[in-house]
């Protein structure tokens, strides 16, 4: 399968096209996430912020509701140690609350360290994993009843270029990404003719967030576009507009 550029309509906030709809996304507290869930709001969308960091998820739905946006739910979560029971207990909350998920941003990501897998440490390697495969495998797992009940859900993997085309020492990172590419793909077929649920995935490209900055400490910051130019993709494609988009990879940049 090869990766396409997204080419999408301009998104008129203004037009709020995810009103009425609940997104629920993960590694919300900051970088990419962060700008996806401000938004998600911004277009009308009752977000559900899920992310470890409880002060900054406090900080973030103020901002929210400060700048007109329906109140979110906080999900202060760890995916390094969360259990099935734990993915549960967030899925029977929703189903409780609001019956059904619009869509399920699936973003939250540990880089790990940078190395030749000769040398790689194996329980980095399981650390990484942990948070960006099995964690998120888990808790898609569980709300998959939920996206089925609505009208025309969107799953939506935040991939990597390294996930797509491995590349020398990014090691855990590149596998990971690799995998959550493979679940894209077999979740896409099952859906595929027998639900309402789209499943697509994005590679956003270089952008100005701390795991940037991690991964190449001598790049100027300055020369990255900012999480929020990018995130009007995520809104579209959460969005009816983008209901014929499934199974595919898409690029940002």
């Amino acid at each position: 399968m090869a990766a396409i550029k997204l080419d999408y309509p301009a998104v008129d906030p203004a037009a709020r096209p995810l009103t009425d709809k609940l997104v629920l996304i993960t590694g919300a507290s900051r970088g990419l996430g962060r700008a996806i869930a401000l938004a998600a709001a911004a277009a009308g969308a009752t977000t559900l912020l899920l992310a470890r960091d409880g002060r900054a998820l406090e900080k973030l739905a103020d901002e929210i509701e400060a700048a007109g946006g329906p109140a979110p739910s906080l999900v202060p979560l760890n995916l390094e140690n969360a259990t099935v029971d734990h993915y549960a207990e967030v899925a029977g909350l929703i189903a409780g609350r609001w019956g059904q998920l619009d869509g399920l941003v699936l973003n939250a990501g540990l880089l790990g360290e940078l190395s030749p897998l000769r040398n790689y440490d194996p329980l980095q390697w399981a650390r990484v994993f942990q948070v960006n495969v099995h964690a998120h495998f888990l808790l898609l797992q569980a709300c998959l009843p939920l996206l089925e009940q609505a009208p025309g859900a969107s799953v939506l993997f935040t991939s990597s270029s390294v996930g797509r085309q491995g590349r020398a020492y990014w090691g855990a990172y590149a596998a990971s990404k690799f995998a959550l590419e493979g679940m894209m793909q077999t979740l896409a077929d099952e859906m595929a003719g027998t639900s309402q649920v789209r499943v697509n995935s994005v590679n956003p490209g270089r952008c100005r967030t701390r795991m940037r900055a991690q991964a190449y400490p001598g790049e100027n910051a300055d020369t990255l576009p900012d999480p929020s130019q990018l995130a009007p993709a995520f809104v579209y494609l959460l969005s009816d507009a983008a209901s014929a988009c499934h199974g595919r990879q898409y690029d940002l940049q």
